[in-house]
């Protein structure tokens, strides 16, 4: 099961009309004209207030929606247009240089179709078009779900009790062919295997009424130890940052002892972490 989200350009340079220097990175496109972003900036702008971005693009702050803001772009292109011109990639903020041409390719999964993630769902970068030819001779089915990923997925949890932890909200869509895949599966007794946290999110998303559903729809969904799964068994994913809710996660899938040995072997043999790293496929330790 593949996310096939792509990476927009979704982060500008720009200034206010005072001239103070700011950055936005937007989080999420909500329409042709209008967008929800990150601001950084000396002073936090007010609503009303205009914006200019990459020299080009004329932006109207609308509202504060708690720590995003609601920008209305200029309609002589639709948002994504807009981005697609003046943009650059949102990479993640351990690599610590500017993006470059060859990253539009790099950040991006061989699947990638569906504009809106403002960061790759990663564990899909280990697949090239050759892998996903042998897995179909192999006989290995395969399906797609759209996770648009925020930017709230990375977010470290700050506070002592997990459950006060808060996620962004993401958009997701399960195809009905999807829906009749893992049926299939179910029906030939095979098994249903996620590639990477943002699918088996969209899945278990989808299947909180008990069964799985097709549909666009939203989550927040936070998976810690002791989450009951209903539709995935595998998973397939990369080496997470300490305190993240995607190790949360993780430990909730494979469970909490067999996480330690794996990120003690991966620390011990020197394996990549994060983005362009290393992966492991984890067998789930429960029963769907």
């Amino acid at each position: 099961m593949f996310n096939d989200t792509r990476v927009i350009k979704a982060r500008l340079y720009g200034e206010k009309a005072t001239g103070g220097r700011i950055e936005a990175l937007v989080e999420r496109v909500l329409s042709e004209r209008e967008a929800l972003a990150f601001i950084r900036a000396s002073k936090a702008p007010k609503p009303g207030m205009r914006l200019r971005l990459a020299d080009a693009i004329e932006v109207e702050v609308v509202e504060r929606v708690g720590d995003l803001y609601r920008l209305a772009f200029d309609p002589a292109r639709t948002v994504l247009d807009w981005l697609e011109a003046y943009g650059l990639l949102p990479l993640p903020p351990y690599i610590d240089r500017p993006a470059e041409a060859g990253d539009d390719a790099r950040y991006q999964t061989v699947y990638a179709r569906a504009p809106g993630a403002v960061a790759a769902p990663t564990a899909g970068l280990h697949f090239d078009a050759a892998m996903l030819e042998k897995l179909g001779a192999m006989g290995v089915a395969t399906a797609f779900v759209t996770l648009h990923v925020g930017a709230g997925t990375f977010q470290p949890v700050r506070v002592e009790d997990i459950a006060e932890h808060r996620m962004h909200s993401e958009l997701y869509e399960i195809p009905e062919a999807t829906v009749a895949a893992v049926a299939d599966a179910r029906g030939r007794g095979g098994r249903v295997c996620a590639v990477g946290t943002t699918s088996l999110r969209a899945l278990e998303s989808a299947a909180q009424g008990g069964e799985l559903r097709p549909g666009l729809d939203e989550t927040d969904i936070f998976i810690t130890p002791g989450y009951r799964f209903r539709v995935v068994e595998r998973l397939l994913t990369n080496f997470h940052l300490p305190k993240s809710t995607l190790l949360m996660l993780v430990s909730a899938f494979g469970g909490y002892d067999l996480m330690r040995r794996a990120y003690g072997h991966a620390v011990a043999e020197r394996y990549r972490f994060f983005s362009y790293g290393d992966a492991m496929l984890i067998e789930g330790a429960h029963e769907v």
